[in-house]
């Protein structure tokens, strides 16, 4: 776990908006679609289905206010980065379906996409989130390191070995 304060994320463009709304929007379609093919990519056949299983296993209900929300970070009326989170019980969000273009990465998005998560579901009542990210996801396992997260693994071993990143935060 990092021993440094998380940096705090990086302002938004001029022209740059939050949309909070559902995996049905138009606007979410290109991310659902380029997230499948990116864990497709990354994953194969590894967990026995496809990425779509798992990018679809929730209802667009889940993602839905009240009781969750699908982000997207919105630049010329495109989302270039997004994120999501679902009700687990009372006090707990579960983020999901975290997100940057591939043409906007390194750019501290994500990041940004991490912290309106975490200030929506505070806003909502949450005072904990958990999330979980997959073994050939350095990048993700780095970002929730470096943003306070606690890993509920133990960090040295091998990804594989740990197949999956579970962390919890307390808001």
């Amino acid at each position: 776990m990092s021993t440094h304060a998380p940096r705090p994320a990086p302002e938004l463009q001029p022209g740059d908006s939050f949309t909070h709304t559902t995996p049905l929007d138009p606007l979410a379609q290109p991310v659902l679609h380029d997230l499948e093919r990116e864990y497709d990519s990354r994953y194969g056949n590894m967990f026995g289905q496809p990425a779509s299983t798992e990018i679809y296993r929730y209802p667009p209900e889940a993602f839905t206010a009240p009781g969750g929300t699908f982000l997207l970070l919105l630049r010329g009326g495109e989302a270039i980065a997004a994120g999501a989170f679902m009700t687990i019980d009372g006090k707990t969000a579960e983020i999901k379906r975290v997100w940057t273009d591939a043409s906007y990465r390194g750019q501290g998005l994500a990041r940004r996409v991490l912290a309106e998560l975490e200030a929506e579901a505070a806003r909502r009542g949450f005072s904990q989130i958990v999330l979980s990210t997959g073994p050939r996801q350095p990048e993700a396992v780095s970002l929730y390191l470096a943003t306070g997260y606690t890993p509920l693994f133990d960090p040295t071993l091998d990804a594989e070995t740990i197949m999956f990143h579970e962390f919890r935060k307390d808001l």
